[in-house]
């Protein structure tokens, strides 16, 4: 519609003086102006999220280097969380400071720390610090652009231009996951990966700083439904008072549909949370993965979340609702959670199976996230429009701190992953070297292993064990064992003479002939005399029969068994005890995770009242009609305005 309350042509619509200090645009922008700067908002989330997220593609790789503990990584992840909750609250400046700068310095300087900094970290604590001062900016970013997005999008299209900005993290994610699975057999160490980010980033930066540019105050603080409202809020920017449109915006904020919504929504997105950073860890310590195959499965989950976030922006503007969307695709997640925490205590669950899982939690999570983002700024601007950085501010906190408390819980529930990350690789060097005691210990039974660790010196302990290793029932071991102690030399004596002899011997111990070879055999085997070798025969006639017997019989397995016994207790008290608390967390390990995964699961049922609360319609008739009163009241408007102009 044309109008004579359009001061300049809309062509002109640039900005006055330096643009690398001033970036306001004085008038609306058109469609293509508009495209290029989400399209620029949309590359610095890329690069923004795939710096924060590049640590969990190589997590396992970075615990080895710097000789961390799992549980180390995982409170840098809560201490970051908290870091950012502040960067986020500090970011609702951005109502009074404006929105790009904030970004594009931001973009820059995580760029430069992922580039530099982290991968030059001399020690863990070095890298955690500079992992909580990237959060920090991180946090001021996740406010700043989605700003920038509602500024430049009218609520008709919201869904479409916040579909572009959440799929900024999942793209990030997914271009994380394709590069480092596509390059980390090649390239195994980790700093390779926080190098391609790091250059990448500089380069989103670069490009923002010279081509990003933002609304005015006067623009930015008014309510927006289609661009028919452009000349109407240009007609009125010139009345627009700033300071006053802010005064009392935090206070504005402080109401149920913001604070609970944003709990709700961080609750929600629990699963992605672990996704993002140790999702990797999951697989490898679950299921056996390596990280270029765990990052390939990953590639499942942001390629679906992708396409959902897309799909619904498109479908939530055209039916012009957003909460049942946000229904829908939270009953999506839940199944995809359900079918995750059925697979995770199935270690035969296949690649297959498992991706499904995950795309249904990409494709639930997209699609109940693009439209919550868009509902949350509509119910920000119902309380007031000029604050919309204020109110995405208090998200940013609520999500951040919810991030560091639930990585702070995770730390005390799925605790067997830090036994498994940090002495998985040496359990498995001393696999191999103890492979045969392993294996014997395996054959025993756990109240057998029990007992002798407890006393290793415990006879009926040793003659269980002897007797579960030979197959040799246990009164046949004690006899054997009883009977070797006893008649030592005799035995001796047995075991040099040939079968044959012995046997013979045994059958008709009077026979001269037998006596004779056998007496020839001794003195051959065991170097003695013929009088040594009477006497020893002598002796061994004195043995009752059915011991001798027994020994021969039983006493070749039973002295193998003690032998695997002796070689079993030789083994070092360390090394056992590190072999045992990794077999132990090797077997709680899926069961925490399930359990992990269940909190998860309680968060996403927990997002589905909280839908109510925000500001919207379900049906898209109303919805309609309600656009529809609207642009007859714009019209309205525009009259009344022209008609006093034309009277001045």
């Amino acid at each position: 519609m044309s109008s004579t309350l359009a001061v300049v042509a809309r062509s002109d619509a640039k900005v006055k003086g330096n643009p690398l200090t001033n970036r306001q645009l004085q008038h609306y922008p058109d469609t293509g102006a508009r495209s290029l700067y989400l399209g620029i908002v949309l590359l610095m989330v890329i690069s923004l999220y795939w710096s924060l997220f590049v640590q969990g593609a190589v997590a396992t790789k970075i615990l080895v280097d710097f000789n961390m503990p799992f549980n180390y990584f995982i409170y840098i992840g809560v201490a970051g969380g908290v870091a950012g909750a502040f960067g986020s609250l500090g970011a609702g400046l951005a109502d009074r400071w404006g929105r790009a700068n904030l970004a594009i310095y931001g973009t820059l300087i995580c760029s430069l720390l992922v580039l530099f900094a982290m991968p030059n970290a001399s020690s863990k604590f070095e890298y955690g610090v500079y992992y909580a001062i990237l959060s920090i900016v991180e946090g001021i970013v996740l406010v700043a652009t989605p700003a920038l997005v509602r500024d430049f999008s009218p609520q008709v299209s919201r869904g479409v231009a916040l579909s572009f900005w959440t799929l900024g993290p999942v793209l990030g994610s997914l271009v994380l996951t394709q590069v480092s699975s596509r390059t980390l057999d090649h390239h195994p160490d980790w700093r390779f990966q926080f190098h391609i980010a790091g250059i990448f980033g500089l380069v989103i930066g670069v490009l923002a700083l010279f081509s990003l540019r933002e609304l005015s105050p006067q623009l930015r603080d008014q309510l927006m439904v289609s661009m028919k409202d452009r000349d109407l809020i240009e007609a009125k920017a010139a009345g627009i008072d700033t300071e006053a449109a802010l005064k009392g915006h935090w206070r504005q904020m402080m109401r149920a549909d913001v604070i609970v919504s944003a709990i709700a929504i961080s609750v929600f997105l629990l699963f992605y949370f672990v996704a993002v950073n140790v999702f990797v860890v999951y697989l490898a310590t679950t299921f056996g993965y390596s990280d270029s195959r765990a990052n390939s499965l990953a590639n499942w989950w942001w390629a679906a979340d992708a396409i959902a976030l897309v799909i619904t922006g498109v479908l939530s503007d055209k039916f012009r609702v957003r909460k049942p969307f946000m229904l829908i695709g939270g009953l999506i997640a839940i199944i995809g959670g359900l079918l995750l925490v059925h697979a995770t205590t199935r270690p035969d669950t296949s690649y297959h199976a498992l991706s499904i899982d995950v795309m249904l939690l990409g494709i639930g999570t997209g699609v109940a996230y693009v439209a919550w983002m868009a509902g949350f700024t509509e119910t920000v601007e119902k309380h007031n429009p000029a604050a919309t950085a204020t109110g995405l501010a208090v998200w940013g906190w609520i999500i951040r701190a919810t991030l560091a408390v639930s990585f702070l819980a995770f730390s005390f529930v799925v605790v067997a992953p830090s036994t498994l990350v940090d002495k998985g690789a040496q359990a498995q060097q001393l696999a191999v070297k103890y492979q045969a005691e392993l294996a014997t210990a395996a054959e025993l039974d756990p109240a057998t292993v029990a007992a002798l660790a407890s006393d290793p010196s415990d006879p009926a302990a040793g003659a269980a064990a002897v007797s579960q290793l030979s197959a040799v029932p246990v009164n046949d071991v004690a006899a054997v064992v009883a009977a070797s102690k006893q008649y030592a030399v005799q035995l001796q004596t047995a075991q040099a003479l040939k079968p044959s002899t012995a046997q013979a011997l045994l059958a008709n111990p009077t026979d001269a002939t037998i006596g004779a070879q056998a007496v020839g055999e001794l003195v051959a085997t065991l170097k003695t005399t013929p009088a040594d070798a009477v006497a020893r025969l002598q002796a061994l006639a004195a043995v009752p029969p059915p011991t001798i017997a027994l020994v021969a019989a039983k006493g070749p397995a039973v002295e193998k068994a003690a032998g695997q016994l002796k070689a079993l207790a030789a083994v070092p008290s360390n090394d056992i005890n590190l072999l045992t608390k990794v077999h132990k967390s090797a077997s709680q390990n899926a069961d925490q995770w399930r359990t992990w995964w269940i909190v998860c699961l309680i968060g996403q049922f927990l997002f589905l009242p909280a839908i109510f609360l925000m500001t919207g319609l379900w049906s898209p008739r109303k919805a309609r009609l309600e656009e529809q009163a609207h642009a007859a009241q714009v019209e309205r408007e525009l009259a009344a305005l022209q008609a006093v102009q034309v009277r001045v």
